[in-house]
């Protein structure tokens, strides 16, 4: 093994993700103006998704997807790999406005959209390496274990007893990570290879009648129309399902912010190693620091390790091409060395990044508002993998007008509030991730409680 330092390769940077051994030929583009019954608007997991209940439900319908560039390019094809049962927003506050059962349901049907995604998978044909062993979730420090004790009360009290408190010792037969005062499980998660996911869910689309280009940026989303500059998509249901893109578009520039995550994974580690290592169940690994991490032993058996770097670029700006950082790889790789010591010295071979959306209100949203044909789904808050599957469930519903559980969740028609514009916007996400910095590190001293700098920047962020 060859430590990534100043005498070793660099590793390969950008490149959209190491989930893409080589990067897909795009499909055509939209080749001039055509009509659909529904129109999706980004070829990511929402949008495929979407695409595929409809056209289940209603194999009549025409359905055109419109993709920037290639489906996949986006988070869902650049994430951690992770389908977790994790709801992408605040249950307390939620449940004030929507009351306590919603947002119970809103938590059952998110652990249960864990095995509709492996399902349809399995049926459909898409092998995506899932592995549905848990998330391991640690503690480091004091701070760290009361957390992590107050998060497994709160699952119990949100209607999942099934995550459980575990003891050091039995955290280190799941995987041996250095430190460990306490830590957490639940069986509500299945690690995957998500590029594999997408990709196969664009070619099951396309074999159920649905039409996809790719290289068809859109620019303006209308009552009736998507446009592009090859030509205009008219449809009476228009449903966008751009994510972290969503600034680009007229008119959404403060909708959702575009929160910076960035990923990088070693080469493959040898039978020792992971014999030292353990993580035979093939867990989701994760930490209960402000500035957490999150972790998957993938397939081909290197540890895939994210994080978020710098969080946001002024103007909401996303980079394309996921460069990282050289500083960033070196805090990954200094976190994988500390919490996994066995590593030490171990190669990095790619890093990447990818921006993932979020509301106001760290609560994502869907729906679909019947006078205008317009529809929505995302700001998932880094928890998209299985969310793209429920809130694709709810458009399908709320699109064939159909009521059912889905459409009566919290996040049915939510509306979680804009951005402050700029240069408030910067500076406030800027503060915030200095703030859980200096939060760890004070931490990391011994105290029992939460940082109160981490509370204050919690309560300006108003993070859940």
């Amino acid at each position: 093994m060859t430590a990534t330092t100043a005498d070793s390769p660099a590793p390969l940077n950008g490149r959209v993700a190491h989930w893409y051994a080589e990067l897909p030929s795009p499909r055509p583009a939209l080749p001039g103006d055509r009509d659909a019954d529904v129109c999706v608007v980004g070829a990511g997991l929402t949008g495929l998704w979407t695409a595929y209940y409809l056209k289940k439900a209603e194999p009549s319908l025409r359905i055109t997807v419109l993709e920037a560039e290639f489906a996949g390019f986006g988070a869902s094809g650049r994430n951690g790999g992770w389908a977790s049962g994790l709801v992408p927003g605040a249950r307390d506050r939620l449940a004030k406005t929507y009351g306590r059962e919603a947002v119970l349901d809103w938590q059952q049907a998110m652990n249960e959209a864990v095995d509709e995604l492996i399902a349809v998978a399995a049926r459909e044909g898409i092998d995506a390496d899932i592995v549905k062993g848990g998330t391991l979730r640690v503690a480091r420090t004091p701070a760290q274990a009361t957390r992590l004790r107050h998060k497994i009360e709160q699952d119990h009290e949100w209607g999942v007893p099934e995550s459980v408190l575990l003891t050091p010792g039995e955290a280190a037969g799941r995987i041996r990570v250095a430190g460990t005062t306490a830590a957490a499980f639940t069986p509500h998660c299945a690690r995957l290879q998500p590029a594999a996911l997408v990709r196969g869910l664009a070619d099951t689309v396309e074999r159920m009648g649905v039409t996809l280009y790719e290289k068809s940026p859109v620019a303006v989303i209308e009552s009736g129309r998507a446009v592009t500059p090859h030509g205009t998509v008219s449809a009476p249901v228009v449903l966008r399902a751009t994510e972290g893109f969503t600034a680009s578009l007229k008119g959404l520039r403060r909708a959702w912010l575009p929160m910076n995550s960035s990923m990088m994974v070693t080469e493959p580690l040898p039978a020792r190693m992971w014999e030292e290592i353990g993580w035979a169940g093939r867990e989701t690994l994760g930490d209960t620091a402000h500035g957490h991490m999150y972790a998957q032993r993938t397939p081909d058996d290197r540890i895939a390790i994210g994080g978020r770097g710098v969080p946001y670029r002024f103007g909401s700006r996303t980079d394309d091409g996921g460069r990282v950082s050289g500083r960033t790889i070196s805090q990954l790789t200094a976190t994988l060395y500390r919490m996994l010591p066995q590593t030490e010295g171990v190669r990095v071979d790619h890093a990447w990044c990818g921006v993932l959306a979020v509301p106001r209100d760290w609560s994502a949203t869907v729906g679909l508002d019947r006078s205008t044909g317009l529809g929505w789904a995302g700001g998932y808050v880094g928890h998209g993998v299985t969310s793209t599957n429920l809130a694709a469930r709810t458009l399908t519903d709320l699109v064939l007008e159909r009521e059912t559980r889905l459409t009566r969740l919290p996040w049915t028609g939510h509306r979680p509030g804009t951005w402050e514009p700029e240069p408030f916007r910067w500076l406030g996400v800027r503060g915030l991730y200095v703030a859980y910095r200096l939060a760890d590190r004070h931490e990391a001293g011994g105290r029992t409680r939460t940082s109160p700098i981490a509370t204050v920047a919690d309560l300006i962020a108003r993070r859940p």
